[in-house]
């Protein structure tokens, strides 16, 4: 019976809902979004209906190929919630059956409802009408169900639109926010750890086109951190929220900074030559913010002293995420991600790199300025920049900059 009827994903939106008259913007960068990251399924079009954004699927697409799009769905920007169910006319008989076939299709549940939605008065049965007579329908095909209104295991949807009906049993949450895209650029200091690739992560849900910027411990150190950083972006790209990563071999700068200052303030050189590098990275890729994956007091680099030694460094706001987190939130933001087991493994990079024994966790500034005196910054910056290594990946709203 559900082959004769086409196959949908449904995607809500929140805040993107609540935008005022530039709210097509925001939905039509969603749906090219979208768009793009289904290239690899049988998908017809995506069309924007009364507040959703709706993906047809070619006839006889089968139902796991369905459930397969909707997961990737869920994890893009801007996707609130996805509905995996069926197109059919507007004919009540119809939609009861519809409303059964798309119920059968939940594996496990006791207690359902029905939740319809008019969208258009040319249709003459009202919304509470329809839940009435579908929901009679469903009680007389699942007789050993019961109809919960008060949070039932299954919500049967219908939405009643000009032209069509849209009916759905399946549904899950997406992550919410706002499409990648439709909020400027911003480069992100990206390491092999657990916290950057989440504050890049955010950023993303915020609607930027993050570029990730990676200080790898090349050629002190070997290039193994590189290769997780790789796999991360991997990860991220699947929603299309990362679009190139930048890797910068620092170590040799790292060694001279190290024979050149105090060793107290070794990891605050490393961090504002970071910075500075950053600054440039932005002007290249027309960025306009720079984002770390720092926490305030998680180590001695990330006290509000030092925090203010590496923001003076550049003229660029600093966003940072993951300030006011814990390292439990920030592990359980990486689990969700999926990015959790992959910074989990062990690599040398340049964070641990000549790192003194005990480390300045109170910056002067004019310590700082005193010990960068000697340093030949900006013939530095010049080199890292033209030995910069670059690596895309598939995000929709990014274009690269202009040479």
């Amino acid at each position: 019976m559900s082959d004769a009827y086409q196959r949908i994903c449904l995607l809500h939106y929140h805040e993107i809902g609540l935008k005022g008259h530039n709210r097509a913007s925001f939905e039509l960068r969603l749906l090219h979004n979208a768009e793009a990251l289904l290239k690899d399924f049988p998908l017809v079009a995506i069309h924007r209906v009364s507040g959703r954004l709706v993906c047809f699927f070619k006839e006889k697409t089968d139902r796991d190929t369905v459930l397969r799009a909707a997961e990737l769905l869920k994890i893009i920007p801007g996707v609130a919630r996805v509905s995996s169910g069926f197109k059919c006319p507007r004919i009540l008989d119809v939609m009861g059956n519809v409303a059964c076939c798309a119920l059968e299709e939940v594996p496990h549940f006791e207690t359902f409802k029905v939740q319809a939605r008019r969208n258009h008065t040319d249709f003459p049965t009202n919304s509470m009408e329809l839940n009435q007579r579908i929901g009679s329908v469903l009680c007389e095909h699942f007789p050993d169900k019961r109809v919960l209104m008060k949070s039932p295991d299954v919500v049967v949807g219908v939405e009643v639109v000009q032209n069509a009906v849209y009916v759905y049993a399946h549904s899950e949450r997406g992550i919410g926010g706002l499409p990648v895209g439709s909020s400027g650029r911003v480069v992100c200091l990206l390491s092999s750890g657990i916290d950057s690739p989440v504050a890049l992560w955010r950023m993303a849900r915020r609607g930027a086109i993050c570029i990730g910027l990676h200080f790898s411990g090349r050629p002190q150190t070997s290039d193994s951190s590189e290769y997780l950083v790789d796999d991360i972006a991997h990860v991220l790209e699947r929603s299309g929220c990362i679009a190139r990563v930048y890797v910068v071999p620092f170590g040799n700068y790292q060694k001279e900074i190290a024979l050149s200052v105090p060793p107290a303030y070794r990891v605050i050189m490393y961090r504002r030559l970071m910075m500075k590098v950053a600054q440039r990275v932005a002007l290249r890729e027309g960025a306009g913010a720079l984002v770390t994956g720092e926490s305030l007091g998680q180590v001695a680099s990330q006290t509000l002293e030092n925090l203010q030694c590496t923001n003076d460094a550049t003229t660029l706001p600093v966003f940072r995420p993951l300030i006011g987190c814990d390292k439990q939130e920030i592990i359980a933001d990486a689990e969700k991600l999926t990015t959790f087991e992959i910074s989990s493994q062990d690599a040398s990079d340049c964070c641990t790199l000549f790192m003194p024994r005990n480390p300045e966790t109170h910056g002067s500034l004019d310590q700082v300025h005193e010990s960068e005196a000697v340093l030949p910054l900006e013939r530095w910056i010049d080199e890292i920049m033209s030995a910069l290594e670059v690596h895309d990946y598939n995000c929709p709203a990014y274009k690269k900059p202009k040479k």
